[in-house]
């Protein structure tokens, strides 16, 4: 697996996997999903008490962890939105499976990253 580019330097730095660093390094960079990364910290926090289970809310932290370690690179996540608009389109396979290849490349990185690996 490549390690995706980074053409552009990090807004802010990698915050630690905490919903309250998650949210000010959302609400910093990505202010536009802050209500979406709300809505699902209150739908993961009632899942996990519910079913008695921490992993809705690892899951939580892990999902916006990899957003925020792709959109705190500004060129990284341009590139992912051009990648999903290609695939939205794209008839030749080749270039599919050369798009949706980079595609896990971007957030497998970014998965690492978010966990300080």
């Amino acid at each position: 697996m490549s390690t995706p580019r980074h053409d552009s330097e990090a807004l802010i730095p990698r915050p630690p996997l905490t919903t309250a660093a998650l949210r000010a390094a959302v609400a910093q960079i990505a202010p536009a999903y802050l209500g979406q990364f709300v809505d699902h910290l209150d739908q993961a926090t009632e899942q996990a008490a519910r079913q008695s289970k921490v992993a809705p809310l690892q899951s939580f932290l892990q999902q916006w962890g990899e957003f925020v370690a792709i959109q705190r690179y500004p060129a990284r996540a341009s590139r992912l939105r051009e990648l999903e608009a290609e695939i939205a389109t794209v008839t030749d396979r080749a270039r599919l499976n050369s798009a949706l290849a980079e595609i896990t490349d971007i957030t497998t990185s970014a998965r690492l990253e978010a966990i300080g690996e």
